[in-house]
C-alpha cells in the first residue's frame, strides 16, 4: 500500500517565526502528492523535510493572501526544472485568476510541464477522476476563499479465507476485480462473494475563515480535518475582526462534523508555545493534534 500521510511544511499565519514557516501542507495519498496553500519558502521546506517536490501532482490555493500562495510560482518552476512528466492540477478560486497567472508567469523561464487549471466558480464538485472526488465550498474570510473536501474512490477489501474457499488465486483475483465475476471449475464466483466494498476516506482542509456551516459540511465524517486556529479563545475578538477561528471554534467544527481527527494549524506569530491550542481544543474535541513544521501525521486505512 502506498504511503498515506500529511507532512506539515509550515504552520504559521501571515508572519513566519523562527520555528514556523508560512503554511504549506502536503498529503501523500494513493501515489499522489496534494499540496495545499504553499506559502513563501515552500520549495526549501521540501528539502528540510527530505521529501522530493516531484511527488506533487495537485496544488490547491484557498485564496490569494500572500501566506497562502507566494510559494506557488517557485513550486511550479521547481517541477518544471525537474522536468516532471505528470500533469500538475491546480485548484483555486476563479476570482483570483489574475493572481494565479502573475505567480505562474512571474519571471522568465521555459515552461515544459503540463499545468491543468481548475478555477472554482461555484460550490460543489470541482473535479473527479479515477483517484479522487474533489469538492469545494466558499468560506468566510472577507475575500473569496475556498475550503476543500477530497474523497478517495471506494475500494474493495478482499477476504483471504473466501478467496481460498472459492479457489480464486493468482491472476484470477485481478480478473475478478476487473470483470466482476470469474468462472472456476464450472462455477461462477462473483466479486461480492469474496470481497467487501469500503467507502473511500475523506480529508477536509479549512484554512482562513470565521465559524461557518460550510466548514462543518466540508468536514462531515472526515478521516482527517486540517483546520486553521489562528487565535486562542482569549483573543476571540481578534479572530472575529480578522475573519479567523480560535482553537475552540475549530474543535467545535470537528465535533459537529463528526470528524475522526482534527489537526490545528495557521498559528498567529504572537504565540510561541502551542500547547494551549491543543488543551483548548481537546476540551471540546479530544482527538486533536497540533501542527509543527516537518511533523508527519499518518492516516492509514
Amino acid at each position: 500500500m502506498s504511503v498515506r500521510d500529511l507532512i506539515i511544511l509550515g504552520c504559521s499565519s501571515q508572519q513566519p517565526t523562527r520555528t514556523r514557516n508560512h503554511g504549506a501542507y502536503l498529503f501523500r495519498w494513493n501515489g499522489e502528492g496534494l499540496l495545499f496553500d504553499p506559502g513563501e519558502g515552500t520549495q526549501r521546506q521540501f528539502i528540510f523535510a527530505n521529501v522530493a517536490p516531484t511527488c506533487v501532482t495537485r496544488m490547491f490555493i484557498s485564496h490569494f493572501h500572500g501566506d497562502h500562495c507566494l510559494g506557488l510560482g517557485s513550486m511550479l518552476m521547481r517541477l518544471n526544472l525537474d522536468k516532471v512528466t505528470h500533469p500538475i492540477h491546480c485548484y483555486y478560486p476563479a476570482s483570483g485568476k489574475v493572481y494565479f497567472d502573475r505567480l505562474r508567469f512571474g519571471c522568465i523561464y521555459h515552461e515544459n510541464i503540463t499545468v491543468i487549471e481548475h478555477p472554482v466558480k461555484e460550490e460543489g464538485l470541482v473535479h473527479e477522476d479515477d483517484h479522487f472526488r474533489i469538492e469545494a465550498k466558499f468560506l468566510e474570510h472577507g475575500i473569496e476563499n475556498v475550503g476543500w473536501r477530497v474523497q478517495e474512490k471506494d475500494w474493495r477489501k478482499f477476504d483471504k479465507q473466501q478467496l481460498d474457499a472459492h479457489g480464486v488465486k493468482g491472476p484470477l483475483v485481478r480478473d475478478l476485480e476487473k470483470a466482476g465475476q470469474v468462472k472456476i471449475d464450472g462455477r461462477i464466483v462473483t466479486l461480492d462473494q469474496v470481497s467487501t466494498l469500503k467507502k473511500g476516506d475523506v480529508l477536509a482542509v479549512v484554512i482562513d475563515t470565521t465559524y461557518t456551516q460550510a466548514a462543518v459540511d466540508l468536514a462531515k465524517d472526515a478521516k482527517l480535518l486540517l483546520c486553521e486556529s489562528t487565535y486562542l479563545e482569549r483573543h476571540r475578538q481578534l479572530a472575529l475582526d480578522h475573519h479567523h477561528l480560535t482553537a475552540k471554534q475549530a474543535a467545535e467544527i470537528a465535533k459537529k462534523a463528526g470528524a475522526e481527527l482534527l489537526i490545528l494549524t495557521h498559528f498567529s506569530a504572537r504565540y510561541q508555545d502551542l500547547e494551549e491550542f491543543e488543551k483548548e481544543a481537546r476540551a471540546v474535541f479530544p482527538n486533536t493534534l497540533v501542527a509543527e513544521d516537518f511533523k508527519t501525521f499518518p492516516f492509514p486505512r
